[in-house]
């Protein structure tokens, strides 16, 4: 696998960090009076919805939903680690747009496949998609993701996971690259 481009994390990327932890700990105790069964979840979301006030869950199936918010919140609880999302559900149209501003980047539409696909075969569409944030977040998902459904699907897309209940993975670019080819 290459290694991937990220921006290294910055010394305010660790502070923010601190904060969100701190935050949703004093959250804490509000959030259980609303619900005590998913307290350390709503004050999870409440804590990152500060540090990543963009964020746009909506769209996404309610498995996914619940899987991404489940995952999050044990990420930042067990290991201080925050994840945001940055793209779920995408319209068909944006979708498209998407796709094919990417074929006329790259010039072709096998090119263009390997970073964004068509509205009918992409999991963006179906609401069962996310690209999520920082980095380090993301190589948490991926060690810790499976306990939630939530899988990285792609090699060179280190951001992009996917909701797959009862592991109904599709193959990876990687084992479509190296499958033997139809005649």
């Amino acid at each position: 696998m290459n290694e991937p481009h990220i921006i290294p994390p910055r010394p305010r990327d660790r502070l923010f960090a601190v904060l969100a932890v701190v935050l949703a700990v004093l959250l804490l105790p509000v959030a259980f009076v609303r619900n005590p069964g998913r307290a350390r979840e709503l004050a999870c979301d409440w804590a990152l919805g500060i540090r990543f006030p963009a964020e746009d869950l909506t769209g996404l199936t309610d498995g996914a939903r619940a899987a991404f918010t489940a995952a999050r919140a044990g990420a930042l609880w067990r290991h201080g680690q925050l994840i945001g999302l940055t793209s779920g559900y995408r319209d068909p149209l944006v979708q498209q747009r998407l796709f094919d501003q990417e074929v006329r980047r790259v010039g072709s539409l096998a090119a263009a496949r390997m970073l964004v696909l068509p509205p009918a075969e992409s999991r963006h569409v179906k609401g069962t998609a996310l690209d999520v944030r920082p980095y380090e977040g993301a190589r948490w998902l991926e060690e810790h993701g499976a306990r939630y459904d939530l899988y990285r699907i792609y090699d060179n897309e280190w951001w992009h996971f996917e909701y797959h209940p009862d592991a109904d993975l599709p193959p990876t670019t990687q084992e479509i690259r190296n499958a033997p080819q139809a005649r």
